[in-house]
């Protein structure tokens, strides 16, 4: 049994007990649980229900096991002759979730 839920404008294809890393979602810290509810597709044994665009009575349970920052990120902005450089870091903030299971209603 599998699902594609969508996070943060991506889609991701989930198993249950597998790892997810995906957008930071606000509220959540390390050993929460947490639910998406913006389920696509479920496949299981018996057939695959597709959303329009979503199912609403399916929905993907897991628990976030580390929330963190990705690699850092240089920015650079020259413009020859003028004198003019700026550096900057940027690291983008991510969540890494294992799923529980696929509850579909």
């Amino acid at each position: 049994m599998y699902a594609v839920i969508e996070v943060g404008g991506k889609q991701y294809r989930v198993e249950p007990g597998m790892d997810v890393v995906h957008e930071l979602v606000p509220g959540h810290r390390e050993g929460d649980e947490i639910t998406f509810d913006r389920v696509l597709l479920v496949r299981n044994g018996e057939g695959t229900e597709v959303g329009r665009p979503f199912l609403p009575s399916a929905r993907v349970v897991g628990v976030v096991e580390l929330v963190g920052r990705g690699r850092k990120v240089i920015v650079q902005r020259f413009k020859s002759k003028k004198g003019y450089r700026r550096r900057k870091g940027y690291r983008q903030p991510y969540m890494r979730t294992r799923v529980v299971g696929i509850e579909k209603g």
